[in-house]
């Protein structure tokens, strides 16, 4: 593998937030989700991000993100049975993701420094956006009820968002705070918490901004 050479933000002698901002906020709720960062046997460090087949359009996001992430502009996919994970290679993961440690997440303290939770104040539904398309979904909901006599269906669309990392649901429910989505927990399944979103003003306002997957 050559070493690229190519500038990193963090580094430098006076380290700055990555160029895109907002790529960058999404790109951190895919990792948080279902990313890992992993060393490379020689150097440097991969990135991958898990992603369904059935979501194409997730998988070219996801690609466009890490390219405009990465210092060396570069990703590529590997296809595996029923998903596709997408990967970048870089010296630099450990600085732009300082998440990064051994264990899996939920077994470890997940905080954001203060210049991703800078980036995440300014650009929040990217990265409300990251974390629905790795962790989350948006489902239509049904219910029924006597009206007049008569048993009728209703649907109604809704979010959930799971994870089994206490810090990753408050950085989750943090933001949805802030920009004024309002949420609860739901049942919890195999030591994950289930966030549900499922008011009519709130759902619509992650209408507008996120929407289904694609």
């Amino acid at each position: 593998m050559r070493v690229q050479a190519e500038p990193c933000t963090r580094c430098q002698r006076s380290p700055e937030p990555p160029e895109s901002a907002s790529e960058y906020s999404y790109l951190l709720g895919l990792y948080l989700g279902d990313g890992c960062v992993s060393a490379h046997p020689r150097t440097g460090y991969y990135l991958r991000v898990a992603c369904a087949d059935a979501w194409p359009g997730l998988v070219d996001a996801c690609e466009a993100a890490m390219c405009a992430v990465n210092p060396t502009r570069s990703a590529y996919r590997v296809q595996a049975q029923g998903c596709v994970s997408v990967v970048s290679y870089s010296q630099h993961w450990p600085c732009l993701f300082p998440q990064h440690g051994p264990g899996k997440k939920h077994e470890r303290l997940i905080a954001l420094d203060a210049w991703q939770q800078q980036i995440v104040d300014e650009h929040p539904w990217e990265f409300i956006r990251g974390l629905i398309h790795s962790d989350g979904c948006r489902i239509t909901n049904w219910a029924t009820r006597v009206v007049g006599g008569e048993r009728k269906r209703y649907e109604y669309p809704r979010y959930f968002f799971t994870n089994t990392s206490a810090d990753i649901i408050r950085l989750f429910t943090d933001v949805l705070d802030r920009v004024g989505v309002e949420w609860k927990s739901a049942r919890h399944s195999r030591k994950a918490v289930n966030v549900s979103i499922a008011r009519k003003a709130s759902v619509a306002l992650m209408d507008r901004h996120i929407g289904p997957k694609y």
